[in-house]
């Protein structure tokens, strides 16, 4: 498993990741606090508060490396 902290903090954002992530096979789960939603469902990330920073877990390794070139804008 790879973590990476995310700012997600815009409507606009939220629909830019949710795009990006949907692009790739494999589990993804954002994080804040003790609430954990698939990164792939827009409004499992609308349910978050992303004042704050949050961490994003890409279970599936082989499809780390892609992924994480895809979000480095959002990357911490």
């Amino acid at each position: 498993m790879t973590t990476r902290r995310v700012q997600i903090d815009s409507m606009e954002k939220i629909r830019q990741f949710v795009n990006i992530m949907n692009g790739f096979s494999g589990r993804f789960d954002l994080v804040s606090g003790c609430s954990y939603v698939n990164a792939k469902s827009v409004m499992g990330v609308f349910s978050l508060d992303i004042s704050r920073p949050l961490a994003l877990y890409i279970y599936n390794d082989e499809n780390a490396e892609p992924v994480l070139e895809a979000i480095h804008s959002f990357e911490i």
